[in-house]
């Protein structure tokens, strides 16, 4: 796959405050593509920077093999855009909203109404076309933000915390249409999240803290380096687990073993096999993974 953005020693500073140093990644064509960190960690500044909205210091970027410095009004075109907080207008119905983002991009006429009909079914919003925004549930009011962002085919959908306050049904639903269009149209999503499930899914996944990569990988390579396993046993008395000599926990009817990786795992089962007879082995979770490389912690969906 090729690299559809390539950012090289991008740097941005305000005033004093070095918001992104030195900040160099490349994502792949069609990928799933995590972008994590704290608030203030440097990823909005980032994404404005790509999309043309804020001016760099210094370093590269180039999205689909255009540099920002010498293309940036096809650039523009390049991407789609679902923000934290609704852009919609409140006093508009959703067929005027889309009809005026198309509009931006020469989408008019019969182009526009089939690109509609193809989201409304997509994104399961026909009944709601003459709605007006402001009476919209925040589910509803998201499929539309989608839409928005989808409304000229761009070729990078990017994210920002799509589904923070959505219920758990509606967030499937969105990631279900989301991974539609990855496997349809080989769209590339570049994601900003809270929740490290949603991240877990990723393809790569870039950790920065203080405008710096703190960590990248896959998921899995992620969870290797920065996490153990765990093993939960069950029917066991706590006595035999403390002779195992390793970390635990107590959990509602078992006991959670903390071992550094699966070799380790395999070891201990393989050498007291009278005492692993009901178990499960599993790997650490992004939550851990982040916690250890930035230090924050996660609470109640979001990163603290």
């Amino acid at each position: 796959m090729k690299d559809i953005i390539k950012i090289q020693n991008l740097c941005k500073s305000f005033g004093d405050v070095k918001a992104v140093q030195d900040l160099s990644f490349r994502v792949k064509e069609g990928e799933l593509f995590a972008f994590l960190g704290v608030n203030g960690a440097g990823k909005s500044t980032t994404i404005n920077i790509m999309c043309g909205q804020l001016l760099k210091d210094s370093g590269s970027v180039e999205i689909d093999g255009k540099s920002l410095d010498d293309d940036l009004e096809k650039i523009k075109g390049t991407f789609g855009v679902v923000f934290q907080n609704s852009v919609l207008d409140s006093a508009l119905s959703v067929y005027d909203n889309l009809e005026c983002r198309a509009a931006l991009y020469g989408i008019t006429g019969r182009a526009f109404k089939e690109r509609l009909s193809e989201l409304a079914k997509l994104l399961e919003f026909e009944d709601l076309l003459k709605r007006t925004v402001g009476k919209l549930s925040g589910g509803q009011r998201r499929r539309i933000d989608i839409a928005r962002a989808l409304i000229n085919k761009p070729q990078i959908l990017i994210l920002d915390e799509p589904t923070t306050g959505l219920d758990p049904q509606t967030r499937k639903n969105l990631w279900d249409v989301i991974s539609q269009l990855r496997k349809n149209e080989n769209m590339t999503v570049f994601l900003t999240t809270h929740y490290m499930e949603e991240a877990a899914e990723a393809d790569y996944v870039v950790i920065i803290d203080s405008g710096k990569i703190s960590a990248e990988g896959t998921p899995l390579e992620l969870k290797n380096t920065y996490t153990g396993d765990f093993i939960t046993l069950y029917g066991a008395d706590e006595a035999i687990v403390k002779s195992l000599g390793v970390e635990y926990d107590i959990i509602r009817d078992a006991y959670r073993l903390f071992v550094p990786n699966t070799a380790k795992a395999t070891e201990l089962i393989v050498k007291y096999p009278e005492i692993f007879l009901d178990y499960e082995i599993t790997k650490g979770k992004m939550d851990d993974v982040f916690l250890s490389v930035t230090g924050k912690k996660l609470e109640g969906g979001g990163l603290k």
